[in-house]
C-alpha cells in the first residue's frame, strides 16, 4: 500500500495554475486602481498569459503526472498528465487566449465593457482550457470544462443594456448547460457500470463490463459523447453559434470560436480514444455521420449569407467555424477505424492549430474594419484594399487559408491531411463529402476575398482612416506571420501534433 501523502508536481500544473493566479490578482487589483489606470490591467492579462505559455518550456522533456492513485503504480491511474498531446493543445489555448487579449484592449474601452470583470473571466475561462487537456479522469474534464464555460457565458452577455448581447449569452448559457446535464449523467452511468472515473481504468473495465450492466455502460457512452457534441457545436446541438458570435463583442467571438472548439474538441478526444476504446464500433459511425451533416449544414448556411445584411461578416466567419468543425470531426471518427489512432489524432490536432491562427486573425481584421464599420456586413469591406492595403491582403491571405487555397499553403496541408486521415481509415463515403465541402466553402471564401480588392463605392462607410491601435496591429501581425511561417513549413505542424496521443 502506498502512502497517503502526496506530493504535487507544481511544475506540471504550471500552466493552468499561472493563469489562475493572474486572473485572482486581476480580480484584486481590479478593485484599488484608479479608472484611468484600469487598461493597465489589460497589459498585465497579456503578460500573464505570455508567462503561462513560457512555463509550457521547461515540460517539454517528457511526460510528467500529478495527483495519482495511491498504491497504484505507473501513470496509468492519475488525474493529470502533462504529455505531448497535454503541452500542444496547452500551446493553441494559451496563445489564441494571448491574441484574444491583443484584441480586446481597445475593444474593452470602445464598448465601454468593465475592465476587471472581463480580463477576470478571460483568464479564468483560458485557465479551465488550459487544465482540460491535462484531465485523465472524467471528474476533472468535467470540471475543467465547466471552469471554460461559465466565464464565456459572462463574456458574452457582457455588454449591458444591450438585447442582442444578452439574448446571445441566454442562447449560450442554455444549451451549454443541457450540454452538461446530459455529460453528467453519462459520466454517472459510466461510473456505475465500472466504479472508476480514471481514463485508463474505464478503457480496461469497459471491455469486461458485467452483462447486466452493459445497456447502462452503453447509455453512459452514448450519453458522454452528446454533451461534448454540444461544445464542439456539431449538427444538430449548433443552433446557438451564430447568434451568439454576432451578439458577443468580437474578441469574445474570436476567442469561442478558438478556444471553445478546442475544449469541446480535446474532450471528445480523451473520452472517445483515451476512455471509450472498446467501444469504437458504436462510437465511430455515429462521429463520422456527425462530421459530414456538420461541415455541410456549416457551408451551405455560410454560402446563403447576404453580404448587405447587417453582420453579415461575423455571420460568415460563424457558419463557417461550424464547418471548419465538420472537418475536425473526421480524424476523430478515423480513429475508431485506424491501427493507429494517435496518428488520425494528430490530424486533427495539426488543423486546429492552422485553424486557431488564421481565423483568429480574420476576426481580427473583422475587429479593425467593425471601428469605422460597425455594422460589419461583408459589403463594408469593398475597396479596403485601396484604404488598408495590408489587413486586405492580411484577411485575403486568410481566408484563402481557410479555402485551402495557395499562398495559404497550411490550409491546403492541413485539408490534405485530414482527407488522408479518412481514406486511411476506410471512410471512402466522407472523403468524398468533405471534397465536395471544400467546393461549396470555396465558393463564399473567393466572393469575399473579390470584395476587398473590388474599387470602393464613392460613398462607402468607414473610407475615413482611423488610426490602429497597437494591440489589434499586433494580432493581425502575429496571426499573418504565423500563417505566412506555417505555409512556408505545413509539415513541421504535423511532425508536432503527430506525436500528440498515447
Amino acid at each position: 500500500m502506498g502512502s497517503l501523502i502526496q506530493s504535487v508536481d507544481w511544475l506540471a500544473i504550471a500552466p493552468p495554475t499561472v493563469t489562475a493566479v493572474v486572473a485572482l490578482a486581476v480580480l484584486v487589483a481590479d478593485l484599488f486602481l484608479p479608472e484611468a489606470r484600469k487598461p493597465l490591467l489589460g497589459w498585465f492579462s497579456v503578460a500573464g498569459l505570455l508567462l503561462a505559455g513560457l512555463s509550457l518550456l521547461p515540460l517539454l522533456d517528457g511526460d510528467r503526472s500529478t495527483f495519482c492513485l495511491t498504491g497504484v503504480s505507473g501513470r496509468g491511474a492519475c488525474s493529470y498528465t502533462a504529455d505531448h498531446f497535454t503541452l500542444v493543445i496547452q500551446l493553441l489555448v494559451l496563445g489564441g487566449a494571448l491574441l484574444t487579449a491583443l484584441l480586446s484592449m481597445s475593444a474593452v474601452r470602445d464598448e465601454e465593457l468593465p475592465e476587471g470583470e472581463f480580463w477576470f473571466l478571460l483568464l479564468s475561462s483560458a485557465a479551465g482550457a488550459a487544465l482540460l487537456p491535462a484531465s485523465r479522469d472524467l471528474a476533472t474534464l468535467v470540471v475543467a470544462l465547466e471552469v471554460a464555460s461559465l466565464p464565456a457565458f459572462a463574456l458574452v452577455g457582457l455588454r449591458r443594456g444591450d438585447r442582442r448581447s444578452s439574448e446571445a449569452a441566454l442562447k449560450f448559457f442554455l444549451s451549454s448547460v443541457t450540454a452538461t446535464a446530459v455529460t453528467l449523467l453519462g459520466v454517472s452511468f459510466v461510473y456505475a457500470a465500472t466504479g472508476t472515473l480514471h481514463l485508463t481504468e474505464i478503457a480496461g473495465k469497459l471491455g469486461h463490463v458485467d452483462p447486466r450492466l452493459d445497456t447502462l455502460a452503453q447509455a453512459g457512452v452514448a450519453l458522454t459523447l452528446v454533451g461534448f457534441a454540444f461544445k464542439t457545436a456539431a449538427v444538430p446541438f449548433h443552433f446557438w453559434v451564430p447568434d451568439t458570435y454576432v451578439g458577443a463583442p468580437l474578441p469574445v467571438a474570436a476567442y469561442l470560436s478558438v478556444i471553445g472548439k478546442a475544449v469541446g474538441f480535446t474532450g471528445l478526444i480523451l473520452v472517445t480514444v483515451v476512455a471509450f476504446p472498446s467501444y469504437a464500433e458504436v462510437w465511430a459511425p455515429a462521429l463520422a455521420v456527425l462530421a459530414a451533416l456538420t461541415m455541410t449544414a456549416g457551408n451551405v448556411a455560410a454560402l446563403r449569407q447576404r453580404p448587405e445584411r447587417a453582420h453579415s461578416a461575423v455571420r460568415l466567419l460563424a457558419w463557417s467555424s461550424v464547418g471548419q468543425a465538420g472537418y475536425l470531426l473526421v480524424p476523430v471518427a478515423a480513429a475508431g477505424y485506424a491501427d493507429d489512432p494517435a496518428h488520425a489524432i494528430g490530424s486533427t490536432v495539426a488543423y486546429a492549430l492552422m485553424y486557431a491562427a488564421v481565423n483568429l486573425g480574420a476576426f481580427a481584421v473583422a475587429a479593425l474594419v467593425a471601428r469605422t464599420s460597425p455594422r460589419n456586413r461583408i459589403t463594408d469591406y469593398r475597396g479596403l484594399y485601396a484604404r488598408r492595403p495590408l489587413a486586405a491582403l492580411a484577411l485575403g491571405f486568410f481566408l484563402l487559408c481557410l479555402a485551402g487555397l495557395p499562398p495559404g499553403v497550411i490550409g491546403l496541408f492541413a485539408k490534405v491531411t485530414v482527407f488522408t486521415a479518412a481514406v486511411d481509415a476506410g471512410l471512402g463515403w466522407l472523403a468524398v463529402v468533405m471534397a465536395l465541402n471544400v467546393v461549396i466553402a470555396l465558393y463564399y471564401y473567393l466572393q469575399w476575398t473579390a470584395v476587398l480588392f473590388r474599387p470602393a463605392e464613392e460613398a462607402a462607410e468607414g473610407t475615413a482612416p482611423v488610426r490602429v491601435p497597437l494591440p489589434l496591429g499586433a494580432a493581425i501581425a502575429l496571426t499573418a506571420v504565423a500563417g505566412i511561417a506555417l505555409s512556408g513549413a505545413p509539415q513541421l505542424v504535423l511532425r508536432f501534433a503527430s506525436g500528440a496521443l498515447l
